[in-house]
């Protein structure tokens, strides 16, 4: 696995109308944002350099890592 951080942001890999929130967490030195997908989700963290570091992850992956990082999604009506 390469640590390569990026300059994309969450909006260049997955589009205008993507739904991306964003956290903090006690757990992560860096702010994290996250979009729900299907089947599972991606996670990113937003250095204080401006980089991001995309993680993309399965459905038991994605709330595992929610888990983790102590982040409750809000409930979709």
């Amino acid at each position: 696995m390469v640590d390569a951080p990026a300059r994309l942001s969450l909006e260049d890999l997955l589009g205008p109308t993507a739904q991306i929130m964003g956290f903090q967490s006690d757990e992560a030195k860096d702010k994290v944002l996250v979009a729900v997908l299907d089947r599972g989700g991606m996670i990113s963290y937003k250095r204080d350099d401006g980089t991001l570091l995309h993680t993309l992850n399965t459905e038991e992956g994605f709330e595992r890592k929610l888990r983790q990082l102590g982040i409750k999604l809000p409930v979709a009506n």
